[in-house]
């Protein structure tokens, strides 16, 4: 797609960065590249950036950061200000590849989560460029670890997500005390209000670039919807990465409880995934980072707040197992996939009531989504044993490893012909399968509510027979019908439509619903603390509360242990 576009080697970098450029295998630059480099080489000039994540901004401003820098100088030189902890490493590690041909560059990567102290000594010894997080490097400034007087090049990536995060003050504070740079180069996917605020009061007559991935990046990706019941979310994701065998991506939720328990109920089935979310410590999510980039997992269930400014290669799907509320986010999660020209899916399950978001979404985001249909049983079965069997045409045996075992075994196939053997390795291999959609009926999986009909269950939330859940919270607890509403929406990821009749006590509330929606109220609460009380949620049924806890998970000396602490306030 870049056969008009200068190489490396014309865009005027150092022999030394040609070389890391080089090492890396990157032969033509993208656009924004092609356009930023030379600007940004060529003086002092501030810049602002219109350039998703993927579109190779990286490169663009970190190429010529570096060969700004004077390396008989002392002092950190340039900060680079990223979103993230996992951005920020990332950027740190894409800069030291790009300088690993130039001696004596010295590059630090700060960021929450990590020990402060060592930061501290590393910066004492002696750096050239930090690239860090906004509140990281707020504790590193107040501890007088870092002067920002000498720093002549300043970077904000993904300005946008900063501001989304809350980080607006601190940038104010960090621009203010940097007050002696000499380039200004701030990068964002979308241009709102207050990022144009923020360029007018702090670039000097910027020059204004846009990527033109952004206007090529929908003709490489794909938008789907898939409309189902409630109840049936779960078997409809599970379809999804069944029917597709290569499927590498992220599947996005709204909550932390909700990634969580989607991970978990996903390994208990075989499917080789971790979650990502904000209750993880940094090395854990470190290490799930690790094993996703390495493709050790082929699946990671993520937050919005945990998933920003993740740059990996090559995904080739996002699920939006929850529809996100507006089309930034949108355009944020789908941003994952269909990079550097390559194609990506886009596929979001939709409840009984998302249709109008989606809509919203089509039209603010100027995409089309096309409807498709979860996959039948039988339709998963036939694209699992094309896969299977494609994988035993393409594998190369080592005899010189099997060929003692082959000897063995030998005597087991004797008289079996090629066709019998054949039969034996597909029902060995899909058995499992084969029984468990066997169980379902592929008709359920559609939803309904597009003809104009509501699910099995939705419209009688007051029947005496449905089933129910009762927790310890009630009016002591100052919640009244709407408040208790709101609150077990927004901690559960449930919306209004999925929960039935709701009955307030002074020390207890009832709430109906299907199965599948109390589920997800009871894995989110059970176990949990509000204001430090412990909640218990029990299963309820025709006014009478069972005595039996209705969360039946791991046990420490007969208590009910939530898989990570969560304490709610409303």
């Amino acid at each position: 797609m870049n056969e008009n576009l200068p190489g490396f080697a014309d865009l005027g970098l150092d022999p030394g960065l040609l070389l890391g450029v080089q090492d890396l295998g990157f032969e033509k630059p993208t656009p924004i590249q092609a356009q930023t480099i030379p600007i940004l080489l060529s003086g002092d000039h501030d810049l602002f950036g219109l350039a998703q994540t993927g579109s190779g901004k990286t490169a663009a401003f970190g190429l010529p950061l570096l060969q700004h820098l004077d390396l008989q100088a002392r002092g950190v030189q340039a900060l680079v200000l990223s979103p993230t902890r996992e951005l920020c490493v990332q950027i740190s590690n894409d800069l030291e590849k790009f300088a690993a041909r130039t001696e004596g560059v010295r590059i630090l990567a700060v960021y929450g989560g990590a020990g402060i102290q060592a930061q501290i000594s590393r910066l004492r010894s002696g750096v050239q460029v930090v690239v860090a997080t906004p509140g990281r490097l707020m504790d590193l400034m107040e501890r007088k670890a870092l002067d920002l007087s000498v720093v002549q090049t300043l970077v904000l990536d993904e300005a946008d997500e900063m501001l989304d995060m809350g980080f607006r003050d601190d940038l104010d504070y960090i621009l203010t005390h940097a007050a002696g740079r000499r380039r200004t180069w701030l990068f964002s996917a979308t241009m709102p209000p207050e990022i144009k605020k923020m360029a007018d009061r702090f670039l000097k007559d910027p020059q204004t670039l846009r990527s033109d991935s952004q206007s090529a990046a929908p003709s490489q990706l794909e938008h789907w919807s898939f409309q189902v019941p409630f109840a049936r979310k779960y078997e409809a994701l599970k379809r999804l990465i069944d029917a597709h065998p290569e499927m590498y991506g992220i599947v996005f939720t709204r909550t932390k409880a909700e990634a969580q328990e989607l991970t978990e109920k996903l390994i208990r089935e075989g499917y080789d995934l971790e979650a990502l979310h904000g209750d993880l410590s940094q090395a854990q999510r470190d290490k799930v980072m690790a094993r996703f980039r390495e493709r050790s997992l082929q699946l990671m269930v993520a937050t919005d707040v945990a998933a920003r400014g993740i740059d990996v290669k090559d995904i080739t799907h996002v699920v939006h197992y929850s529809i996100p509320e507006d089309s930034e986010v949108y355009t944020h999660r789908s941003g994952r996939t269909a990079r550097a020209g390559k194609a990506g899916v886009s596929m979001v399950i939709l409840g009984p009531k998302d249709t109008f978001r989606l809509k919203q979404i089509e039209k603010q985001a100027k995409v089309r989504f096309q409807v498709g249909t979860i996959p039948s049983g039988s339709a998963i079965a036939e694209v699992k044993l094309r896969h299977f069997f494609g994988k035993i045409a393409s594998s190369e045996p080592r005899m010189d490893r099997i060929g003692e075992l082959l000897q063995g075994l030998q005597p087991m196939l004797d008289g079996m012909d090629r066709d019998t053997l054949i039969q034996k390795l597909v029902w060995m291999e899909f058995e499992r399968l084969f029984r468990y959609y066997a169980l379902q009926n592929d008709a359920d999986m559609q939803g309904r509510q597009a003809m104009g009909e509501m699910p099995a269950g939705r419209g009688h939330s007051e029947r005496e027979d449905q089933p129910g859940l009762q927790v310890n919270l009630g009016t002591r607890d100052g919640f009244y019908k709407a408040s208790m509403l709101q609150f077990l929406l927004d901690h559960s990821g449930l919306q209004k439509a999925d929960l039935g009749k709701i009955i307030l006590g002074d020390s207890w509330t009832t709430v109906q619903a299907e199965q599948e929606s109390l589920d997800q109220i009871r894995s989110t609460f059970d176990g949990a603390r509000f204001r430090g009380r412990a909640i218990r949620v029990t299963a309820h049924q025709g006014g009478r509360s069972n005595d039996r806890p209705a969360y039946a998970g791991p046990r420490n000396g007969g208590k009910s242990r939530p898989p990570f602490k969560r304490d709610y306030n409303r």
